[in-house]
């Protein structure tokens, strides 16, 4: 039989083309000369122009350049699924690494950003969809069954379960949006979704406006810390004695963070408008959705009523975890079309408007880390591990602390000088991560059929827990 052909591969992601033909923005050609500024900015996502942005609030008069490779938005800031969270998803991890009380206040910190992230876009007249009607974690298969109680467990014993964490039986969680996979889960209540990529060209848009110079198109060949730190690009240089690396996965390709960053693929597929089948399944409240597979399925929909889903991949590792493999994989894409028919088979007969790829940079604590290089000018935050768009929003207060010298209580946080776990060397790493990321998109496959596990598979899967990284089963 002949397989039925692929979604076409967007340009960036739906939400970038979406964003861009509402608007295009004021052009930000490459840098073309030698210039000097305040603060030099590597990376022109959400972690790199929230903090150019507190930075102007922080000190109106600083001068501050942003060099992106491609567009602001261009990496993971415009192609994620726009799940708005706080940290408590991981608080049984903060709480192991950082203790009891630092890892409250390091939640509660983030939590901010949700809500200021909805007043933001009200003050600066952005309609990014904000919507803050929750999140709902489903199990899928028997073997994701409580799979939410260690953190709701932990988060009752430290009393801040009450209105976060919602426990829902099969039925509540039917009335939420009814799927023939869908069993029991729980609802996160202070969380949203978001159009990301209104969101980063909204802020792109407020920081020129702010006076940041921004240069698109620019990727840095050459970056010495100095001080001054000196960035050079293909057609110029900035040169700045402070500077912030804030490249997402791609800071993977710096000696210093080669091996506490862990690229791997994570792909989208967008159905065409269908506001009809979603009132059919109840799923109308704009909630975003997710199981508990290692490899997550994250699913949301639009105002005109699309379904983005979306799932991370096999496709992972140092050697070619930055490829255009990435951006497209026919095989995790085909992967994503049957999984979605099998979620919602009502909507097998919807056709599929397009698909895209990008990088999660993660880390082996499935934690953010912050700090700074050097002789103390050069600052990084980096690790969000596929969760940014609310902690990015709190990694711009405290980078821009940081780059201040400012004492205040984010750039207290514990976050800040974490020294992740590393990875293992190449060249055993890319091999690896791709071998056991495969394992566990086979052991969450043979889950979700009710099929036994292979051993070697169930083996391969579990190894990286074993070896003391929370990645995997």
């Amino acid at each position: 039989m002949t397989e039925a052909p692929l979604p076409r591969q967007a340009d960036h992601s739906w939400w970038l083309e979406e964003a861009l033909a509402q608007d295009p923005g004021t052009p930000c050609p490459p840098l073309s000369t030698e210039i000097e500024a305040d603060v030099v900015i590597v990376g022109g996502g959400y972690t790199g122009l929230w903090t150019a942005h507190f930075l102007k609030e922080r000190d109106p008069g600083i001068e501050i350049v942003v060099l992106d490779q491609d567009v602001c938005g261009g990496g993971p800031s415009g192609r994620n699924g726009g799940f708005v969270n706080a940290l408590w998803e991981e608080l049984p991890y903060l709480v192991q690494t950082l203790g009891e009380e630092p890892a409250l206040r390091t939640a509660r910190i983030a939590e901010r950003s949700i809500p200021a992230l909805g007043a933001w876009c009200e003050r600066h007249g952005v309609d990014a969809w904000f919507t803050p009607n929750g999140q709902l974690g489903v199990a899928t298969s028997a073997s994701q069954d409580g799979a939410w109680r260690e953190t709701l467990d932990v988060a009752r014993r430290l009393g801040e379960a009450d209105d976060r964490l919602v426990e829902l039986s099969d039925e509540e969680v039917s009335e939420l949006c009814r799927s023939p996979v869908f069993r029991a889960g729980i609802l996160t209540a202070r969380t949203a979704t978001l159009q990301p990529a209104r969101l980063v060209r909204a802020l792109r848009r407020v920081v020129l406006e702010q006076g940041v110079r921004i240069f698109e198109g620019s990727p840095v060949r050459r970056f010495r810390g100095g001080p001054p730190a000196e960035a050079d690009t293909l057609g110029g240089r900035v040169r700045a004695p402070r500077a912030l690396l804030a490249a997402g996965a791609w800071a993977s390709q710096w000696r210093r963070f080669r091996r506490t960053i862990l690229p791997r693929g994570s792909y989208i597929v967008m159905t065409e408008p269908a506001p009809e089948k979603l009132t059919e399944i109840g799923w109308t409240g704009g909630e975003g959705i997710y199981d508990f597979r290692t490899a997550l399925h994250y699913l949301r929909t639009t105002p005109d009523g699309r379904i983005a889903f979306g799932a991370a991949s096999p496709r992972a590792g140092l050697g070619a975890g930055l490829g255009p493999r990435l951006m497209y994989d026919p095989v995790s894409i085909r992967r994503l079309i049957r999984d979605l028919h099998r979620m919602f088979p009502s909507f097998a007969d919807v056709p599929l408007d397009c698909a895209w790829g990008g990088p999660i940079d993660v880390t082996a604590l499935h934690l953010p880390f912050f700090g700074t290089l050097g002789k103390g000018n050069v600052h990084y935050g980096l690790g969000f591990t596929g969760g940014g768009v609310g902690p990015c929003h709190m990694a711009g207060r405290v980078l821009s602390g940081l780059i201040l010298d400012a004492r205040d209580e984010y750039t207290s946080l514990p976050l800040i000088g974490l020294e992740p776990k590393p990875f293992p060397p190449e060249p055993l790493l890319s091999p690896g991560a791709f071998l056991t990321h495969e394992a566990i998109v086979r052991k969450d496959e043979a889950e979700d059929e009710g099929r036994k596990t292979n051993p070697v598979v169930d083996f391969a899967a579990r190894l990286p827990r074993r070896l003391g990284y929370r990645i995997g089963p």
